[in-house]
This record gives structure tokens, sequence and C-alpha cells, in this order.
């Protein structure tokens, strides 16, 4: 059975690290305090808080990981834009922020221009059908420091502090929709790496999948970019708010439970999520192969579900009426301490999650 430590990624050592990483970076809140600028300490956000008075300045940073290897492998670069806006603009949209900025940093052993205009051409689109703006990045070459290339990113955003989704009216019995992604989206790619290199071996990426193009090409599928729909709900600032949405998880990085515990943190509720999103042959394929257990699935990768949203049972009907992604009831909100999840990969069973530890 392959999992994600087999493929040379230890979760528990990179919370460990993120833990220590926002303790030093919560030491320097002290030095705005009643300053323009002020921190909101907010553990566990999707996204950081600035106070700038009359509104939030929301910042998040993210990358496109090791799916970037891929682009390598078959000389495709021009979809990755897509992943690298999802990382961050989906995450300030969780706290209901628009995204207005993002600024990129390209760190590559050596400078090959028709790399740049992939990736660049790529974020351009994306930016554009999301309506935000590059206004500056970073090319460094830094020779033998890395194999390859690494992209990533910082988004700004802007909120209206009356519009700032919090999770603290979440309540039993409201309701949980999941809005559909058919990817990977840009997480888990070292496991999903070393299972297919491990069956196929190096070359994979430019042979013929089962699903009608090479698998170089169905992996880098671009990830769905929610944040631009949401804001037809939520209102992009100075819009009004169509439909009051109590939280919003991005699924990414630890799978479902992981990131839905984060919407639910301070809360004395659980969850029920019994009808999710089937994840995409090529998902449960790549799980098929390398023996990964539904538990290390759900853990690693969305497994067919991009965003989760909590609405209380009188907004559902409004919030899938007015989004043009494909979204339904998977579950609701319970008064149980633990998450519970019936999954639906290549050997469906029910996984439940303690909220003791939130």
């Amino acid at each position: 059975m392959d999992d994600y430590k087999n493929a040379g990624v230890d979760i528990k050592a990179g919370d460990r690290a993120s833990k220590i990483a926002y303790e030093y970076a919560k030491s320097t809140f002290s030095s705005r305090k009643g300053m323009i600028g002020e921190p909101v300490i907010d553990e566990g956000s999707y996204a950081g808080l600035i106070d700038m008075g009359e509104f939030y300045l929301v910042q998040c940073d993210d990358g496109v990981g090791t799916k970037i290897e891929i682009a390598e492998r078959i000389g495709k670069y021009n979809t990755l834009g897509y992943d690298l806006l999802a990382m961050v603009a989906d995450d300030a949209v969780c706290l209901g922020a628009e995204t207005i900025s993002i600024s990129n940093t390209i760190d590559t052993n050596k400078i090959d221009a028709k790399v740049i205009e992939g990736l660049m051409k790529g974020l351009a689109k994306a930016c554009i059908e999301q309506k935000v703006i590059i206004p500056g990045g970073e090319i460094a070459e830094v020779g033998k420091s890395v194999n390859g290339n690494i992209w990533n990113a910082t988004a700004v955003g802007i909120l209206e502090k009356d519009k700032l989704i919090t999770g603290s009216d979440i309540k039993p019995e409201d309701k949980v929709i999941a809005l559909k992604e058919k990817g990977f989206r840009s997480n888990g790619f070292s496991l999903i790496r070393y299972i297919i290199e491990k069956e196929f071996g190096k070359d994979v990426y430019l042979k013929e999948s089962p699903f009608g193009k090479t698998w170089g090409e169905m992996l880098l599928e671009p990830s769905k970019i929610y944040s631009a729909e949401l804001l037809k709900i939520l209102g992009r600032f100075g819009e009004k708010r169509k439909v009051e949405i109590k939280g919003i998880s991005h699924i990414t990085g630890g799978g479902i439970a992981k990131n839905f515990k984060r919407i639910i943190k301070n809360k004395k509720v659980g969850t029920d999520i019994h009808d999710l999103f089937e994840p995409s042959e090529m998902v449960k394929e790549i799980q098929k192969i390398g023996n990964v257990t539904e538990q290390e699935a759900y853990k690693t990768w969305n497994m067919g579900n991009g965003m989760m949203l909590v609405v209380a049972p009188s907004d559902v009907d409004s919030v899938l009426d007015n989004i043009n992604i494909e979204a339904k009831i998977v579950g609701e909100i319970t008064e149980n301490d633990f998450i519970e999840i019936q999954t639906k990969g290549i050997d469906p069973q029910i996984l439940r999650y303690s909220m003791e530890h939130r």
C-alpha cells in the first residue's frame, strides 16, 4: 500500500513546522498594535487578516508544488497558472474576500524563456477570467539550489468587515454543500508521481493513459477556480451579499476532514458527510494502482470535492440556483463530536475523525 510517507512527505513533520512558523509570525503582530495594518489572530484560518480601518486586507501564499515536475516532463506549462491562482484565490474566498492581485516568484536552475512564457500566459488567462491583476513578480536563476522550477504566489484580497465569514453561526442541522472537482487540484502530487512512476517508469507522462490522453495531459488538467463563482453569491467588494454562507472549506492538502475542521474548530459540533461526489475515474485508477487505502486517499486528495460550504437549510436552494458549478448537498452539521465521512473511492467505507484535537 502506497502512502504519502512512502512518497517522501511527512505530514506530521509539516504540521509541526507550520505551527513553529506561525508562532514566530504571531510574535510580529504586537509591533503594529493600534496602527493601520494591525493583524487579526485567527488560528487555522485559510488566509491572514489585516485591519485597514474600514476594511480588511487579506493575504495568503501557496504554490503549484510538484505538479510542475509533470509539466517539465512533457513540456506543457500553460495550465499551471490556473492551479497557482486557485491555490490562493480559493483560500482567500473562504473568508469572503475578493482577490484583487497576485504576485509570483519563479525559482529555476536555468532560465528558459519558453517555460516562463507558458507559465505566465496561463496565469494571465486565469487572472483575466477571475478579474485579478498581476502587479509584479520575481524570476530567480538559482543554479543547483533547485532541480527544475519552483512556482509560488502571494494573493492580496479585500473584504468589508461586516462580510467576514468566521463560522461562528454554524449549528446542527445546517447543510453541507460540496462543489465538484474532477482532478487532484494541485495537492498530493508527490504521492501521485510516486505511484505511477513506480508502476510504469519515469517516462510514464508521455505514455497513453486509459482515458484518451497521455498520463501527463490528464494529470495537468487545471484546478477549478471557485472564487469568482462564489463571489456572485458573497458579493465582490462594495456589492451586497445575495445569500449568507456560514463557512467555506477549501479542500486542499490534508483532505476533507482536516480542512473541514478548520471552519468548525471553535464549535461544539460535528459533521455527517454521506453523499460526496465520486472521484473521477482517473483518481480512482491511481488509487487502485497504488493500493491506496480510503483513509489515506481522503487524507491526501480532495477525492472529487474541491470546496465545501455550510449554509442554513433555508438557503440551500438559493446557493444552488446562483452558482454555475456542479454542486449538491453532501451532508449536514450534527451535535456529535466527530466528522463522519462515507467514502466513494475504490473501497467505500465510513471514516470517523474525532473533533477532540481541533
